[in-house]
């Protein structure tokens, strides 16, 4: 066996043993144990250590403006309304146009 035979064998020695080396590692993350109690399939949420099991009331409430909240849902509204008109006028003309400012009111 010439001295370049040797080495191809080192290598691929050393090839099959580092890809079952990783093969072996990736298996061993996906058996992993999270560490999660879960109540129901799906419901596995666990507060962190000092983290309230209610939010509500407690420190760690957001306490949301209402008057922020309902933003979202007038601008949702007010897109429906655009997209009614655009919808209307294309069903009309047959012809689309984005800019709602310049659909004729009649």
């Amino acid at each position: 066996m010439t001295r370049y035979d040797r080495t191809r064998r080192r290598i691929a020695v050393f090839t099959a043993a580092a890809v079952s080396a990783a093969g072996l590692l990736a298996a061993s993350g996906a058996l992993a144990y999270d560490g999660t109690n879960c109540r129901a399939p799906g419901n596995c949420w666990e507060p962190k250590p000092g983290f309230p099991e209610q939010v509500a009331g407690s420190k760690f409430d957001p306490k949301h403006n209402p008057a922020e909240v309902a933003k979202q849902s007038q601008s949702i509204t007010a897109m429906e309304e655009r997209n009614q008109k655009r919808v209307a006028y294309f069903q009309k003309t047959g012809q689309f146009v984005y800019d709602v400012s310049k659909i004729p009111s009649n």
